[in-house]
């Protein structure tokens, strides 16, 4: 079968462009900008790559055309799709009947922490020799790629509540049929396509009826969002963690990179991993549970844990120059940037500085959805720079005035380096947040701090 993906360099179509030439499939695909470090990737795959949407493109007459969700109506090669009545499904659903169908399905959903939980659960399968497939929305460190189809039965999948694309509004999860769910929390985010959080959960309770009686759902025991969901129904048997009579963990060190791990009383390992904060404690006991359906004991499980590296992105130090340490963080939802500080701020101790930068660039984050929980959110920084460029639709100044943080936004970038730098003497650390590339930022500000030494 031919297969050709539209908007293939993104990370969710890079990754099934890869699974499906792994599988034995013909791949092809386009996109508007053919870009690394995914392009590299598919070429060395042999995978052929078009620049743009040019409707000729289909002059190679794939079997099927799998299309991305940053394909619109009006492009030419979806109106001579269209047009020609040429086969075409969305990137899931290719997914689902190709692929998934043959495999046990581990599937990771909610607001944060997919990526590194999905990351989590896949080393530790492999660590114990389950060898699993995986497609994760970022690059664990462990495997250095997103992506890998296995022979194995296992398939860990982090599982988006985007949509799948212009013609298919439903979440992409509803097409993954896991065995095992981990719903790992839920609070409103993706203002672009959802009104509220009652339209999320509906999504999520899609997702919670296509899991089977003999499967296993995980989730936190104190997630009243997720609570509401299952009590619209549910088929399966649901293990909550997080309490004293189930799954949980007494912190040895305060940033969460030791601690202990019980079965209701029962003394399970004493975890030391490469991680910190509290969140990614969370992370580790879901993974864990989840583990624990292909016949992982939980002490087996926990110890993978302590070879596990964070995935590209997530508390990733990108340099350290004239004692000043830069960070890059993927948060960008109030929730994670508030604990994301935290768990950085245990790290550090109390008496260091800790300068917070974020990117307001995430569509919902761009429509102002959740800024009033934004100020807040930045408590455990000692200032804060916030880059408001042109595609922001709100108010962001009107965040000076509601921290009580030294809080500057920024319009111009770089004023906005300098103004890092400055602030930022000999024993500071330096956060940077965003879901984007940012310019750049990190390699910038590292070279900054260089010459104005």
């Amino acid at each position: 079968m031919h297969v050709h993906i539209l908007g293939i360099c993104g990370t969710f179509m890079g990754g099934i462009a890869m699974i499906a030439k792994q599988a034995g499939f013909k791949v092809t695909g386009s996109d508007k900008n053919v870009y690394p470090p995914m392009s590299c990737e598919l070429e060395n795959a042999g995978v052929e790559l078009i620049q743009g949407f040019d409707a000729d493109q289909l002059d190679i007459k794939p079997d099927v055309i799998v299309v991305g969700n940053v394909m619109k109506r009006g492009m030419d090669v979806v109106e001579r799709m269209l047009d020609e009545h040429l086969r075409f499904v969305s990137g899931p659903q290719w997914l689902e009947e190709n692929y998934l169908v043959n495999k046990t399905v581990l599937a990771v959903a909610g607001t944060h922490g997919k990526t590194t939980t999905s990351s989590m659960l896949a080393w530790i399968l492999e660590a114990n020799g389950k060898n699993p497939g995986f497609l994760i929305g970022g690059i664990p460190e462990n495997f250095g790629i997103s992506a890998r189809s296995t022979d194995s039965e296992y398939f860990v999948i982090e599982a988006d509540e985007y949509d799948c694309a212009f013609f298919d509004k439903r979440s992409k999860f509803v097409h993954y049929h896991p065995q095992v769910l981990v719903m790992n929390n839920l609070e409103y985010d993706h203002a672009d396509i959802f009104d509220s959080i009652k339209d999320i959960q509906k999504q999520f309770h899609h997702l919670v009826r296509t899991v089977p009686s003999k499967g296993l759902i995980v989730m936190p025991n104190d997630d009243n969002n997720l609570k509401e969901v299952i009590d619209m129904g549910c088929w399966t048997q649901t293990c909550c963690v997080g309490d004293s009579n189930s799954l949980h963990a007494k912190l040895l060190k305060a940033d969460g990179s030791e601690f202990e791990i019980y079965d209701g009383d029962k003394f399970i390992y004493k975890v030391k991993y490469a991680c910190t904060g509290t969140y990614n404690v969370h992370n580790s006991l879901m993974a864990i549970k989840a583990a624990s359906y292909t016949g992982i004991s939980l002490e087996a499980a926990a110890k993978a844990l302590e070879t596990f590296k964070l995935p590209k992105r997530r508390m990733e130090l990108k340099g350290v120059v004239n004692d000043v340490a830069v960070y890059d963080d993927f948060a960008h939802h109030p929730t994670a940037i508030k604990l994301t500080l935290e768990g950085l701020r245990n790290k550090i101790g109390q008496g260091k500085r800790l300068v917070a930068v974020f990117e307001p660039r995430s569509n919902s984050m761009k429509m102002g959805a959740n800024h009033e929980l934004l100020a807040a959110s930045f408590a455990s920084s000692d200032e804060i720079f916030v880059y408001a460029n042109e595609s922001v639709k709100w108010d962001v100044k009107s965040l000076e005035q509601q921290s009580n943080k030294p809080l500057h936004v920024i319009e111009d970038f770089d004023k906005l380096l300098k103004e890092i730098v400055k602030a930022s003497p000999k024993g500071t650390t330096i956060l940077v947040m965003s879901n984007g590339g940012f310019n750049g930022i990190h390699g910038k500000l590292l070279d900054l701090l260089k010459s104005s030494n």
